[in-house]
């Protein structure tokens, strides 16, 4: 192959402009050697296979830059042509197949040419392992993600371990389309319709992984094979392939074309209202790919990927990425990790539902006696027995196994007596919202705990200052506040109130990694950090309904921002009791920034936990509450008014130290809020659209 970077037949830049701009590249090497594959008395034949490794342990995945790419192509050319093999494999180290392109790098590129000609290396190299000269076998041992699925599609054959936990396309997540062979080969290997939902739903939601069987049961392998043999298995059935022993059958595609295309452009308005071009890129290559030859797909990618590689979206898609992946992984201010405490039994005061999904979260994870108490033995029956069919469901559904299952139920007990706390190393509370609740159930546990014991509270917006004032340990109580659904939301903010001491909060902050959450450390103070925020933004526009403005035009004013859920949908999936409960908080707080919505305390009053039905429409007496008012605003009015007051509180909220840094106040909003990634964090969007320096007089970010 001619020494630039296209490929074969198109002209580009020398190689050497891209790896300079990939200059910390951690290189991943192809590796090469001859395996004899089993099959027939004589074996099958020679395969050349390839082992994808950046020469790092699993928690640094094999990744491609230039340089990585070149060493694939390396290792293609080495075996382009053999005679003497009968075919060529690729696997990656151990517990990591590829997790796609280095976007280190990638957000270095600053010219469409630079862009265009690593889209173009991409493919000039993946595809030859459809244009081999023998057929060719990826043998996916581990993660692979982005451009690592790409390879494995391009080859002939696939294999996949049932224990391999993370399989995707996140680039719509970040503000890419999946630009190596992706658009085009899933939806003709799959079908449009399954394509579309790893390319476009999944990483809409969440970012939503597959797990080995997913993929195999989607026919995106061939086979599977378990984790512990899973290399010898692949190799031994393709040796069977190759003499014919195992015919490999695919499903035809279905020409469902124009109705999975349909339904994916709804479920992304849905979700975005066409705030970020990435999805809709997707789907359109995905939609003409129906049509259009393979070189003439994989061109379109190469277009795709070098205007999306120069885009906002992108760069604010890898801040977000880069805080979610290494800010929070420890959070500013800890103290030292090693003066945490063991924690070998959990107590969880209350049996409602929060206080089930904790308990339950707990027990999962920790794998450690967890006891609820109630005053109420219905109640408690209740939650004890929520955390237990919860556990059946995971068992059910091959989640985990029966003896887990068991073992994981066997920990799980209630007791209407405080007493059975005795022995535990960290309680948490999850009772009603008021203070002096609270401060009597500290009361209790204390009396009955040892002195090392972690009492942990789960408010949302309370003092927890005050909650551990009249303790005779208060430097023990610490805030661990969890967002609902618990088991989903990856944040939990950990406060520290005026005397909790460093044990205490390092204690906490171990249990918050063991959960597998993202901890970020916070002030004391009222609503903390997203709960502040949100109150605040949902208060300008509730405040403008309250003004005049119609409910149609509040609700879909921040729809060009993509938020995940439209303002009155939020207050209902909060209720509006809750909302109103740390609107009061607030307001008691900074009654000069923090109202309480007339018609949100009527709302309540009538007992309306809702606003609209469950066919989305309003009901008749909830229109006429939320009706009223002479000051209407246009929707761009009412969503100026609610950044510009976020701008505001934020600016407050750093100079008072709530936390270390705006970067987390940014990772709280896309970990506990739903900002979304390709806004990137809250504060660069500020910075970058002036409103910070029009409300504050400067940048967040200098």
């Amino acid at each position: 192959m001619p020494e630039n970077l296209p490929g074969r037949n198109e002209p580009g830049l020398d190689e050497s402009v891209i790896t300079s701009l990939f200059g910390e590249e951690v290189v991943t090497k192809a590796l090469v050697r001859d395996v004899q594959l089993p099959g027939g008395e004589q074996g099958s034949g020679t395969m050349a296979l390839i082992t994808l490794d950046n020469g790092l342990d699993h928690t640094r995945p094999s990744t491609f830059g230039p340089a990585g790419l070149i060493s694939l192509r390396d290792a293609l050319d080495s075996v382009a042509g053999r005679d003497d093999i009968v075919a060529v494999g690729v696997t990656g180290k151990p517990f990591i197949f590829a997790v796609g392109a280095d976007l280190t790098g990638a957000a270095l590129i600053r010219s469409r040419d630079e862009a265009l000609a690593i889209a173009r290396l991409g493919h000039s190299v993946f595809r030859r392992f459809g244009e081999l000269n023998v057929p060719s076998f990826a043998f996916v041992n581990g993660a692979a993600l982005g451009g690592g699925l790409e390879l494995a599609l391009h080859c002939t054959y696939r294999t996949i371990s049932s224990g391999v936990p993370a399989v995707a396309f996140p680039e719509c997540f970040l503000g890419l389309v999946p630009g190596w062979g992706g658009t085009y080969l899933l939806p003709h290997l799959i079908g449009p319709a399954k394509a579309l939902k790893l390319i476009v739903e999944n990483p809409l939601s969440q970012n939503r992984m597959l797990r080995g069987p997913d993929v195999f049961s989607l026919g995106i392998a061939d086979a599977m094979f378990e984790p512990a043999d899973f290399l010898a298995e692949s190799m031994r059935w393709a040796g069977r392939v190759l003499t014919g022993e195992v015919a490999v059958a695919r499903t035809p595609v279905e020409d469902n074309w124009d109705a999975a295309v349909a339904g994916a452009r709804f479920f992304a308005d849905g979700k975005l209202h066409g705030a970020a071009p990435a999805p809709y890129r997707a789907i359109d290559l995905v939609a003409a790919a129906r049509d259009r030859s393979r070189d003439e797909g994989f061109a379109a990618e190469d277009e795709g990927l070098a205007d999306l590689l120069l885009s906002d979206e992108l760069h604010a898609g890898l801040y977000a990425f880069d805080l979610t992946q290494k800010r929070a992984r420890k959070a500013a201010g800890a103290p030292d990790k090693s003066l945490a405490r063991p924690v070998t039994k959990v107590g969880v005061v209350g049996a409602g539902l929060m206080a089930a999904q904790i308990a339950l979260l707990f027990v999962r994870r920790l794998e450690v006696p967890v006891v609820l108490t109630d005053l109420d033995q219905a109640r408690l029956d209740s939650g004890t027995g929520y955390v237990k069919a919860e556990i059946a469901k995971l068992a059910s559904r091959g989640r985990i196994g029966a003896d887990t299952a068991a073992r994981l139920t066997g920990l799980v007990s209630g007791s209407l007596t405080k007493d059975a706390f005795a022995d535990a190393d960290f309680v948490i509370e999850a009772v009603f919202e008021e203070t002096s609740v609270k401060q009597q159930v500290f009361a209790e546990v204390e009396a009955v705990v040892r002195p090392d014991c972690v009492l942990a509270t789960n408010t949302s917006s309370l003092s927890v200052t005050e909650m551990a004032a009249g303790l005779a340990h208060p430097e023990r109580v610490v805030g661990f506040h969890f967002f609902n659904p618990v088991a989903m939301m990856p944040l939990v903010e950990v406060i520290r109130a005026a005397r909790t001491d460093d044990p205490t909060l390092a204690t906490a902050l171990a249990v918050g990694k063991g959960l597998k959450k993202d901890c970020v450390l916070v002030k004391d103070s009222p609503a903390f950090v997203v709960n502040r925020l949100l109150t605040r933004f949902l208060g300008e526009i509730i405040a403008s309904v309250d003004e005049g403005t119609a409910l149609a035009v509040a609700e879909h004013a921040p729809d060009p921002l993509g938020l995940p859920v439209t303002p009155f949908l939020l207050l209902q999936l909060v209720g509006p009791a809750v909302a109103l409960h740390v609107g009061e908080t607030l307001h008691a707080a900074f009654p000069d920034r923090f109202a309480v919505s007339p018609k949100l305390r009527a709302l309540v009053e009538a007992g309306k936990t809702a606003v609209y039905g469950p066919d989305f429409s309003v009901d008749e007496s909830v229109a006429a509450i939320l009706a009223g008012g002479d000051r209407p605003s246009t929707a761009e009015q009412v969503r100026e008014r609610a950044l510009e007051a976020l701008a505001e509180e934020i600016r407050l909220m750093l100079d008072e130290g709530v936390v270390a840094a705006p970067e987390d106040i940014d990772l709280c909003m896309i970990l506990g809020a739903g900002w979304p990634f390709h806004l990137g964090g809250i504060t660069p969007y500020l910075d970058r659209t002036g409103i910070a320096e029009k409300v504050t007089g400067t940048r967040f970010r200098l």
